[in-house]
């Protein structure tokens, strides 16, 4: 019997390759604030930057299309106080992006269609409840307009925004500063790494640690964990002897790694990107000029290194495509962002194929745009899987709706004279009956639009069988 040298993996051969100059984003004054977050984040339809601003802190959103020179006018998004540390858009409206900041606030937006036009220095809510600047904002992957903050004040926050609510609060979880929050895929679980070393796996509604592991990395360098898509976790860190490392850990048994692999001895922070579609992992270390890339399997030894893309320039920051932003009929399986000093480079992961004909084995079902769950379900207990699609006629992003923000007491905020004699009881009452109403009506109008909208294609379908 001979013992098989090679893997066999289908990504073994993918490359990456960074576009021509006139295809990236030029003259962008890149943040130069010292945080180890991504720096810029992209969606199917924009990609935002976090820029220098003077007085204050703001963040560049600019339609994909718009590459080249990019005036020194361009209109930001520039509400904050303090510099941004921290952007994502929402999962479920590709014109909604949340952004922490050193002004101890968050704040949501609502892009318009075909990006600003003007400088946007109004949000559509303001979140306010960290005492310190806030790192972190990530929002849930499977539950409408919920949202997670963590800060420098060692707590995390979960809104939800459409009331503009903190609903959970965990405090005393964490005695340092926090490095990462990550959720599982859907949404049930969320993974932390701490300043103290330990990675720590949280049940957010029961406010209670499910798994934890001290030490997860020795070094004395920032931690990242992330959650994969079968449960397990995948930490990014530093050994004792200042060497990055990477582990797996099933969160069942914490005690010791799956998976560990020492890489080099830069002191970059190494940023994981996942794709759950093909359990590949891109790692982008801050200051390097390199992405590497593993393939995660059953198999030991589990995590299988693929190949490194190299370029000359370091990178401040890395954007990173959802699947559904990508060109399925260029076999390409992601797309960086990556941050120069004053420029967005994007770059290209391409799988070499023969045929143009769409490879389903590249692109299996993804998570849509649809959210399964709307955020009473969640905080009430339901969990929901992504609502999976087909990309294999490409994605047509759909309408998306505008976020609307219904702040519980604003009927307390206008009260008429009538009711001033009316005790407090009654008039929380009365507003959450009026909440409810309204609710109510808001899911009866969507089951409608929804059904017409089946209606429709059903009637286009026929009309194109007629012979006209």
């Amino acid at each position: 019997m001979f013992k098989r040298v090679v893997r066999q993996s289908k990504f073994r051969h993918v490359f990456g390759q960074a576009v021509k100059n006139d295809q990236c984003y030029d003259d962008i004054r890149v943040s130069r604030v010292t945080w180890d977050s991504a720096f810029c984040a992209v969606n199917s339809k924009f990609v935002a930057v976090i820029v220098e601003a003077s007085g204050g802190g703001a963040f560049m959103v600019l339609p994909l299309h718009k590459t080249g020179r990019i005036d020194k006018a361009y209109p930001t998004v520039c509400g904050h106080t303090g510099p941004v540390l921290d952007i994502d858009w929402c999962p479920h409206n590709d014109q909604v992006i949340a952004s922490g900041s050193e002004d101890c606030t968050v704040m949501v937006w609502q892009i318009p269609e075909n990006g600003l036009v003007t400088s946007m220095p109004e949000p559509v809510v303001v979140l306010e409840g960290h005492s310190k600047r806030v790192g972190i904002i990530t929002w849930h992957p499977t539950a409408r307009n919920i949202l997670l903050s963590a800060g420098c004040d060692n707590v995390i926050i979960i809104w939800n925004v459409g009331t503009g609510e903190a609903i959970i609060t965990l405090e005393d979880m964490h005695p340092d500063i926090i490095f990462s929050v990550c959720w599982n895929r859907n949404g049930s679980l969320i993974c932390t790494a701490c300043k103290d070393k330990k990675v720590r796996v949280i049940d957010p509604r029961k406010e209670e640690i499910v798994a934890e592991k001290d030490k997860a990395h020795e070094g004395a360098r920032p931690i990242r964990a992330i959650f994969l898509s079968d449960g397990k976790v995948f930490t990014t860190g530093f050994s004792r002897m200042s060497e990055r490392q990477l582990a797996l850990w099933d969160p069942e048994n914490m005690e010791e790694p799956v998976s560990v692999h020492e890489m080099d001895t830069s002191n970059g922070v190494l940023l994981p990107f996942y794709d759950p579609d093909t359990n590949v992992v891109y790692l982008c270390g801050k200051g390097d000029s390199s992405i590497r890339y593993f393939e995660i399997t059953d198999e030991a030894p589990f995590v299988h290194y693929l190949s490194t893309f190299t370029t000359k320039e370091p990178q401040r920051g890395m954007g990173y495509m959802p699947k559904r932003g990508l060109d399925v009929n260029k076999c390409e399986i992601a797309r960086f962002y990556k941050l120069h000093e004053r420029k967005c480079e994007p770059i290209i992961m391409t799988v070499p194929r023969k045929s143009d004909l769409f490879q389903d084995d590249l692109y299996p079902d993804t998570a849509g745009p649809e959210a399964p769950l709307e955020a009473e379900e969640w905080f009430e207990g339901k969990n929901g899987d992504p609502i999976l699609i087909s990309l294999k006629h490409g994605y047509i992003p759909g309408k998306n709706r505008d976020l609307k923000v219904v702040k519980k007491n604003i009927l307390d905020n206008k009260l008429s004279k009538n009711t001033e004699n009316t005790t407090p009881c009654d008039l929380h009452a009365k507003s959450e009956a009026k909440l409810d109403e309204v609710l109510k009506e808001m899911k009866s109008l969507r089951e409608l639009v929804s059904s017409q909208e089946k209606r429709i294609a059903k009637l286009e379908q026929q009309l194109s069988k007629m012979d006209i």
